[in-house]
């Protein structure tokens, strides 16, 4: 059963990629969201919910196996998390801006912004989870934001 859970952690072999691990292992997510997107906003907030929720004992479990705190071969706290980033988020159904914001999702996990660096100290495989839901909670803002603006641009200009 560990070895099962290992594999699911690793994103069934993604994280293992000897080029940029974390990025390789997220793709997941893509279809996740993907997927996510289709349903109504209640559900997506539940899923992206569920996920995360799912993300902490996996990569806990996946942490003690591969012997480490945060062993870059785990990559389940990226393709779980990134679901989140999206949620609710209608424009997000575009391939594009879903693409950008995968893009955008794994700059902000790599710079670690404020609380997404404190949150990765947290013990257990809450740290390791808690560091890519802050990082993805920022991406959240930062798509609602952007067309929130976009939005309001469009409506001044009478398109």
């Amino acid at each position: 059963m560990n070895d099962v859970i290992t594999w699911f952690a690793t994103g069934f072999g993604l994280g293992q990629s000897p080029v940029i691990p974390g990025t390789v292992g997220a793709l997941p997510g893509i279809a996740l969201a993907w997927l996510m997107l289709r349903r109504s906003r209640r559900v997506q907030l539940f899923i992206a919910a569920g996920l995360i929720l799912l993300a902490v004992p996996l990569c806990h479990i996946a942490s003690y196996n591969l012997g480490g705190e945060d062993d870059p071969r785990i990559v389940a706290d990226e393709f779980l998390t990134f679901p989140a980033a999206v949620a609710g988020q209608a424009v997000a159904r575009q391939p594009l801006v879903l693409a950008g914001t995968f893009l955008t999702s794994r700059v902000l996990d790599g710079l670690k912004p404020p609380l997404a660096a404190q949150a990765e100290n947290v013990p257990g495989g809450l740290g390791i989870v808690l560091d890519d839901v802050v990082a993805n909670l920022y991406c959240w803002l930062l798509l609602g934001g952007i067309f929130a603006a976009y939005r309001c641009w469009r409506r001044i200009k009478g398109w």
